[in-house]
């Protein structure tokens, strides 16, 4: 009889389901508005951590929504060449992924009911189309991941709006330069999507799932990661030269110049999935580690 790898523990399950290497993705622009809104004199801790884990939450039930999903369509099978998914390898049933995907949305609700107060109808509805964005993701007729639209969703929504979010629920109010910082983020959070895609492109392909990579080929995609870190480049460079002042914010253009050239390099030259599993997590590291150097240089100088 063949040996049987043994199930892992429950907890451990739904905390590798979760996948916790993304969640920078959603902690690093609520760490950017946090600094904005500090430096501005405009500091509110329970509404920054409100923000905070709403959307920790939300990228989980995102997460565990497209385990779920990408299993029923197929996209998720024995030729993975990702981490191993929970639903796909059979650990749970697409049905109980989908009520974790709930509670944890459920949750991320909880989390803004306090903001929804504070910040009044604006907040209600950007916190509900932002659920419904994560759903939406990989459900549907027209899910996001499958459409194309994921990487402009991703742009959009980890970037401008959660740093202008951030910062209106802690300020209430919003300068117009507020969003323009927030596309620095968005862009390494892209280029955390686009990792990934340029490395299932064959995968997507045989699964129709129409990522921009699928539609424009591999080459593509790894021009759009570099332009994604080429955009984190220029978004301090340009807020420093405007304002004149927070050149601090400048250490995050070098830090994404320097480390993203290499990871784009990688991702050009190598179709081997134990060296581009490794991209994945190192460049969502590179974009909690350039949230964490503008917050600072922005504090700071």
């Amino acid at each position: 009889m063949d040996d049987v790898a043994p199930a892992p523990p429950r907890w451990r399950l739904w905390l590798e389901a979760a996948r916790p290497k993304t969640l920078t993705a959603a902690a690093a622009p609520v760490i950017v508005g946090v600094a904005l809104a500090a430096h501005a004199g405009q500091f509110h801790a329970l509404a920054a951590a409100c923000a905070l884990a709403g959307a920790l939450f939300i990228q989980v039930g995102t997460n565990y929504a497209n385990d779920a999903e990408d299993f029923v369509r197929g996209a998720d099978t024995d030729a993975r060449k990702g981490p191993r998914r929970a639903t796909a390898a059979g650990l749970v049933t697409p049905g109980q992924m989908r009520a974790a995907a709930a509670v944890a949305f459920g949750l991320a609700f909880a989390s803004g009911v306090y903001l929804i107060v504070r910040g009044g109808w604006p907040i209600l509805a950007l916190g509900l189309v932002s659920i419904a964005s994560g759903v939406a993701y990989t459900k549907g007729r027209y899910a996001l991941a499958y459409t194309g639209l994921a990487d402009l969703f991703v742009l959009v929504f980890f970037g401008p709006v959660a740093v202008a979010g951030t910062y209106y629920v802690q300020a209430l109010s919003l300068p117009g330069w507020v969003p323009v910082a927030g596309l620095g983020p968005g862009f390494l959070a892209t280029a955390i999507l686009l990792a990934n895609n340029v490395r299932d492109v064959e995968e997507d392909r045989a699964a129709d799932k129409r990522t921009l990579v699928v539609r424009f080929g591999r080459a593509f995609g790894v021009r759009l990661y570099t332009h994604a870190i080429s955009g984190a480049v220029v978004v301090p460079a340009a807020l420093a030269l405007v304002s004149r002042d927070h050149v601090g914010i400048l250490g995050a253009s070098a830090l994404a110049a320097l480390a993203g050239r290499r990871y784009a390099s990688t991702l050009a030259t190598s179709t081997d999935p134990a060296v581009l599993n490794p991209l994945l997590g190192k460049t969502a590291r590179l974009l909690f580690a350039y949230s964490l150097v503008f917050a600072a240089g922005w504090l700071l100088t």
